[in-house]
């Protein structure tokens, strides 16, 4: 009995170590694109800072090259749009794995406090 609950423990525990990496990690993407957004928010300010004619580069590997106005501000936004995106993705990710951590620290518990009871009622009997 008791061997078979430890066992269980260790199985949760398992699950629950993968689960505690899995949400580190998608916390560590969750703020790399909050850095990337606040970014191209500085980018954007910049942009809109400039007047119509003031001349706009692109960094295209080791070279710049000049892009219009209009399309760099579009770039920019697509690009805060595609990051807002994958944020909410993030987040809603993040939230299912805080639900499941939740029901495996529930099930250690119990599991844990059966293993106590097994233990209670060994040392009785001895």
């Amino acid at each position: 009995m008791a061997d078979d609950l430890q066992r269980k423990i260790q199985s949760e525990l398992e699950i629950y170590k993968s689960l505690q990496k899995e949400y580190s990690k998608a916390v560590r993407t969750r703020q790399q694109l909050d850095s990337q957004l606040n970014e191209n928010q500085v980018v954007k300010d910049e942009l809109n800072i400039l007047r119509d004619d003031s001349a706009v580069y692109k960094s295209l590997g080791p070279i710049l090259i000049k892009t219009d106005l209009v399309e760099a501000k579009q770039n920019v936004a697509k690009r805060m749009d595609y990051i807002n995106k994958e944020i909410k993705r993030i987040d809603d990710q993040i939230l299912s794995i805080e639900k499941k951590q939740d029901v495996h620290r529930e099930v250690l518990q119990k599991l844990q406090h059966q293993f106590q009871q097994a233990q209670v009622k060994a040392a009785m009997k001895a």
